[in-house]
């Protein structure tokens, strides 16, 4: 794997080079020679994956780089609570590399892949990303490491002077599209494609109905000529020179950044001192100012309106092929977004394709995939998005919860652990009863057999503290209304039905079951269904088996330990039984958060009653 590289020579014009401190893989297919830092390195003649001169049709050899040995260090699967690198990449760096980038910027667009991606796991599928108007192909820099661990990820780089018609572009990325699935025919192929990519990526599959693709569209443009952004290409051609200075830029830094998210950065915490929240402001509007600065090379003025003119066509070109597309297609849309209306074309494109969802977020932009606290990873799993092959496998194809999710979960259950306190106790082998869940075995197959309390929210605790306490993923089997489109509700946002997919439950049947069994997983089952969760007054702990449970026979097929387990207290709770008896948690907060350490929120020490008694 390449360190840094200075210098990538792609042949196929005399000035088509990237000179770039930014790490980064060049996939532009036309090469037989590589150049890093000053040292040519040839083709290996045996290479498993030939590229292709997408001009002549020919295969040529995969330029591999250093490290011929990358395919050993494919890891097998994630573990649970893996790196995923949420927050490590910053705004300043997309305009740190993308000055880089366009360094020199001649030649035709061109694929390229960031080493910050880093290997994948084995039989990941390939990710393509076309970016908006801006055209650098780092629309994804803050999801790099995270994407790069479960695809293949390429990103398209237009060139700032390149002035390819969009038939052209189309007709470029479905080469590349074509090559992929000759290369892998049994995969998908992943488009993400942000605002004017979004365009792309639709046309693109609307001419390839036959391949297996699945389209990710991060406020799609296709409802140009429903925003104001025809009246601004209007005025740009006709203002004055003088005026030109400000406003294309002012317009480029709405279409790539929020102004106001890089002025409120690191400075929205309350307690911070005056003294610090001025100087963090002072900060933020000198980055402000540099981002302007720098929209001057990104987005010069004849590019800016040579690309809005070419956004004009792109969704002309792309709404009238909308009823051809085949491929799964996922539209995510802010509805903030001050360039276009993303939550309205929303739900136009999800009534005009056939496979198509849409997930929606009230309080973010039009920049969405750059914004802190997104993570499109997430998104994808909680969506049921993720597959490696033409069919779903839910088991196989499940991605264990990253760090930052978890934490993330944390943070939004607060309030349900600082109310509930929960502990929870566990049997050793000698019958010894500790505190911690040292009493389950650590290696699978387990079954989890226990009772719901009411409305089943000690799943929470119970999923957390196995990921905190032991770093195991437990596979919950759960009833099918959990899977229904009815709980997504009407505003499709992030629902009930994403968070129960993200964390691994399955909807309750044999295979399902016997799949994880055989896999060794940590399975949770209850018996007792929705019905136990949502009994009666005066049916507090009664079970709701069925007579025979058909799930030992299939444990003791596999050998799995069957571990019974039970909760008490959250009736008790419901019912106000603590508080009318003047029982008061007592907690003690932890203010850092890492794997083998306790959790963000409070935590129970014990339960203290007005006597001053314990219990």
């Amino acid at each position: 794997m390449l360190a840094m590289a200075s210098s990538i020579k792609v042949l196929g014009t005399p000035n088509d080079v990237i000179h770039s401190r930014f790490p980064i893989h060049c996939l532009d297919f036309k090469s037989s020679i590589s150049r890093i830092n000053g040292i040519s390195f040839g083709v290996k003649e045996e290479s498993k994956r030939a590229s292709m001169d997408l001009r002549n049709n020919k295969k040529i050899p995969y330029v591999k780089g250093i490290n011929e040995g990358e395919k050993d260090l494919k890891n097998e699967k994630l573990e649970a609570l893996w790196d995923d690198g949420v927050g490590t990449q910053s705004m300043n760096d997309y305009f740190d590399y993308a000055k880089e980038l366009i360094r020199h910027d001649g030649g035709p667009p061109r694929w390229f892949t960031p080493l910050s991606c880093g290997p994948p796991l084995k039989d990941s599928p390939v990710l393509m990303f076309l970016p908006g108007i801006d055209g650098v192909g780092l629309g994804l820099i803050m999801h790099h490491k995270s994407l790069g661990k479960v695809f293949h990820v390429k990103c398209m780089h237009i060139p700032v002077q390149d002035r390819t018609p969009f038939p052209e572009l189309v007709e470029w990325v479905e080469e590349a599209l074509k090559f992929e699935h000759s290369v892998s025919p049994n995969k998908p192929i992943y488009i993400v494609g942000d605002s004017s990519g979004g365009c792309l990526a639709l046309a693109v599959a609307a001419r390839n109905p036959q391949i297996d693709l699945v389209l990710i569209l991060a406020n799609p443009a296709t409802s140009f000529d429903r925003s104001t952004l025809p009246l601004l290409l209007d005025s740009l051609e006709i203002l004055p020179d003088q005026l030109h200075a400000t406003v294309p830029y002012l317009l480029g830094l709405a279409l790539v950044v929020d102004p106001m998210k890089v002025l409120r950065l690191n400075i929205n915490n309350p307690m911070l001192h005056p003294m610090q929240f001025f100087k963090q402001l002072t900060g933020n509007l000198a980055a402000l100012r540099l981002c302007i600065h720098d929209l001057d090379e990104i987005l010069p003025k004849e590019t800016l309106i040579w690309r809005l003119k070419q956004l004009k066509h792109a969704a002309a070109y792309a709404n009238s092929r909308l009823h051809a597309i085949k491929a799964q297609v996922l539209v995510l849309a802010s509805g903030k977004d001050d360039m276009l209306p993303s939550g309205e074309e929303a739900w136009r494109i999800l009534g005009s394709i056939q496979n198509c969802e849409i997930r929606c977020f009230k309080d973010n932009k039009h920049n969405i995939l750059m914004e802190n606290g997104f993570n499109l990873l997430t998104i994808i799993k909680g969506t049921g998005t993720y597959r490696r092959t033409k069919n779903r496998d839910l088991v196989v194809d499940f991605l264990p919860p990253s760090l930052s999710e978890f934490k993330q979960l944390l943070e939004n259950y607060r309030w349900y652990h600082s109310y509930t306190s929960p502990v929870i106790l566990s049997t050793m082998e000698d019958g010894t009863i500790v505190r911690g869940l040292s009493g389950v075995p650590r290696e699978g197959p387990v079954m989890l057999v226990g009772y719901h309390m009411l409305m089943g929210l000690e799943i929470f605790p119970l999923i957390a503290e196995f990921l905190r306490e032991r770093g195991i993923m437990v596979r919950g089997i759960a009833h099918p209304s959990l899977f229904s489109h009815l709980l997504e509700g009407e505003t499709k946002e992030f629902s009930v039905c994403d968070f129960v997919r993200l964390y691994g439950a399955l909807c309750v049947s044999p295979s399902n079951l016997f799949k994880l069994l055989g896999m060794k997983s940590h399975v949770l089952l209850y018996p007792g269904g929705a019905r136990e969760a949502l009994h009666r007054k005066g049916e507090e702990y009664k079970l709701f088996w069925p007579e025979e449970p058909e799930f030992v026979r299939m444990a003791a097929r596999f050998g799995a330990t069957i571990v019974p387990f039970g909760g008490i207290g959250e009736d008790d709770i419901a019912n106000g039984w603590n508080v009318r008896r003047g029982w008061e948690p007592t907690f003690i907060s932890s203010d850092t958060f890492t794997k083998d350490s306790g959790w963000p929120a409070v935590l129970p020490v014990w339960e203290t009653n007005s006597d001053g008694g314990k219990r």
